[in-house]
């Protein structure tokens, strides 16, 4: 059941955790332009107690309310407006998805529809920004979205954002995109799904080859005339994107990386260590090996929130123990007195995501900077 009015510390529905953390990320989505405050607690009082479908039509309505903005706005010239109701229109599509079963035919409507508003913000953006296909394994490829850096006349540093295996790309062109716009820096936007329906995670999830996908990226931005090859970066949005983390051991080419580091998967083997008595790690049945301990070429952000799955003390442990201490890696620890410190820093990613494209910015420099 969700109930009609919001709590005070903004809980919207206790007993659905998945539903209570959609709205933190809708209304921490406001910052950067995916969402507006007022739409986001209007919604929230139009939910019905007594009728749990009500969250999916009351967010595909507001979708649709925005997306007829952004088309009167684009027809009559107001390039910026469109764009902005576009990147809303998209999001809320997303969040009325979210809470549907993945066969559900609803939850493929609002996906399609959440696309369609990401390509529409594409052709309104200048330099325009394009839809490009990937080839990565047989009868599967990657799907992406490429933004210009706004000043390049020639080649531009890039940075690749690309999440966990269910996640959808679309909403880094707000929460990712305009960090790297700011910063002179182009982006490639990545999902694993392609074009595919979210059911397909679960296949994705048993492959064991998912780093790679990022080599495959890296093999399609080498091709490209407008991208500096010798400043590509990559940003693993997202604590369920370890895979990330063994492809920078697997890509020398990168020249720069943020992800966990492995120390999630490090931290699973020292678990199963601890719990049955194992002192070969080696052999501990934790899928993915925790590559990142045998050190990175290139520098490595880690970013963490002391209110996260994983505490900022065991992290820190963790690499002290694998020496990933000795490399080029940055241990970053967001706490509650500044906010950002919850999982995914979901409670305030505007705060996370100007530390993580500053420390970019100093490794790849930029380009004519133009917001």
């Amino acid at each position: 059941m969700i109930p009609a009015c919001l709590s005070d510390d903004f809980i919207l529905c206790p007993e659905r955790e998945d539903i209570s953390a959609e709205f933190t990320r809708l209304l921490a989505a406001a910052q950067e332009g995916g969402a507006t405050i007022a739409e986001c607690l209007m919604i929230a009082r139009q939910l019905k107690r007594d009728d749990e479908q009500s969250w999916h039509r009351e967010w595909k309505k507001l979708a649709q309310a925005n997306r007829h903005r952004a088309e009167a706005a684009f027809a009559e010239g107001h390039m910026a407006t469109a764009q902005r109701n576009w990147l809303r229109a998209m999001n809320y599509y997303g969040a009325a998805a979210m809470p549907l079963d993945p066969a559900d035919e609803r939850r493929w409507v609002a996906v399609l529809a959440m696309q369609e508003c990401a390509r529409r913000f594409l052709t309104a953006r200048r330099p325009a920004g394009e839809v490009v296909t990937i080839p990565w394994v047989e009868g599967h490829s990657l799907q992406g979205y490429f933004l210009p850096a706004p000043a390049a006349n020639g080649r531009a540093p890039t940075v690749i954002c690309i999440g966990e295996p269910g996640h959808r790309k679309e909403e880094f062109l707000f929460k990712l995109a305009p960090h790297a716009r700011e910063r002179g820096l182009s982006m490639l936007a990545l999902d694993l799904l392609g074009d595919q329906r979210d059911d397909y995670a679960d296949m994705l999830m048993h492959r064991r080859d998912l780093e790679s996908s990022v080599g495959s990226a890296m093999d399609y931005l080498e091709r490209r005339e407008d991208v500096d090859f010798d400043r590509v970066a990559i940003v693993a949005d997202g604590w369920g994107s370890s895979f990330v983390a063994r492809a920078v051991l697997q890509e020398p080419r990168l020249a720069a990386a943020v992800c966990d580091g492995g120390l999630w998967d490090l931290h699973e083997r020292s678990f199963f260590a601890s719990r049955f008595a194992i002192r070969d790690l080696s052999i501990v049945p934790v899928p993915h090996a925790p590559l990142m301990a045998s050190g990175a070429e290139c520098p490595v952000l880690i970013t963490l929130g002391e209110d996260g799955w994983l505490k900022a003390d065991r992290a820190r442990q963790i690499l002290q123990k694998s020496q990933l201490g000795s490399s080029d890696v940055v241990l970053k620890v967001f706490t509650a007195a500044e906010t950002g410190a919850a999982q995914s820093h979901a409670d305030n990613p505007s705060l996370a995501n100007e530390y993580i494209f500053d420390w970019l910015e100093s490794r790849l420099g930029a380009v004519g900077k133009r917001i």
